[in-house]
């Protein structure tokens, strides 16, 4: 059953070196206060799994860690709304590994489903060769990828019960679920935790046997606040 626990204490369970998977997409289904704490703890030498960089306006996500030069290796699809990740790339100070979307998020449900590898035609001819195994299959090249699971995996979700249920709203679920599966240790940040029984079983999107830790983050308000600075500040730019 998952233990609630603090941001703090679930933040100190990651250690330099470690690698750390992270849902969300672009601050949206993002847990922002565990990515806050671990800032503030300055936690180095990070493997950092994530769909993109991300940075959005300049004022939270994932790009606080780039930012704060806690990162050694990303693995993701995308970069360019990071700058400070952009940077370390170019420089040759952050590892960047380069998946397609799709290749990257089935490479973690491989992991969480204990397959032994995805193969995929996807990348052929590109710099993405260089990340796997090239393989001829029924007379046709394709690329073998091996599963993508991390120490720590960190998700958000709008809700979960006492017994690590999680319920997703929306577009925020993204990465979020098959991430899940994947780390050796899942904490669930979340809007909310209500009562076991308060969630309705079709409504759930991880199951509670996933999940080690459940922490409290901001609330769907405080979110929607944060977010509507972010954009007030990005249009005052223009």
């Amino acid at each position: 059953m998952a233990e609630i626990k603090t941001v703090q204490e679930c933040a100190k369970m990651i250690s330099d070196g470690n690698s750390v998977m992270v849902g969300g997409f672009l601050g949206i289904g993002a847990p922002l206060q565990m990515i806050d704490q671990l800032v503030e703890n300055g936690t180095k030498k990070l493997t950092l799994i994530s769909v993109v960089g991300s940075y959005p306006g300049g004022g939270f996500d994932i790009g606080k860690l780039t930012a704060n030069q806690q990162v050694e290796k990303f693995i993701g699809a995308h970069i360019g709304t990071d700058p400070a990740l952009v940077e370390g790339y170019n420089k040759g100070t952050i590892e960047v590994e380069f998946n397609p979307m799709g290749t990257f998020i089935e490479r973690i449900r491989a992991a969480g489903a204990g397959l032994g590898a995805v193969i995929t035609p996807v990348g052929i001819g590109t710099e993405v060769e260089s990340y796997a195994e090239k393989r001829m299959f029924f007379g046709k090249e394709y690329l073998v990828f091996p599963p993508l699971g991390a120490d720590f995996a960190i998700i958000k979700a709008k809700a979960a019960d006492r017994l690590g249920n999680l319920f997703y709203e929306g577009t925020s679920m993204n990465t979020n679920t098959t991430m899940a599966t994947a780390g050796k240790v899942v904490i669930a940040e979340v809007d909310e935790i209500v009562e076991t029984g308060v969630l309705k079983p079709n409504d759930i999107g991880t199951p509670g046997i996933f999940v080690d830790y459940i922490v409290k983050g901001l609330s769907t308000e405080e979110r929607k606040t944060l977010f509507g600075q972010i954009w007030e500040k990005g249009n005052k730019l223009k």
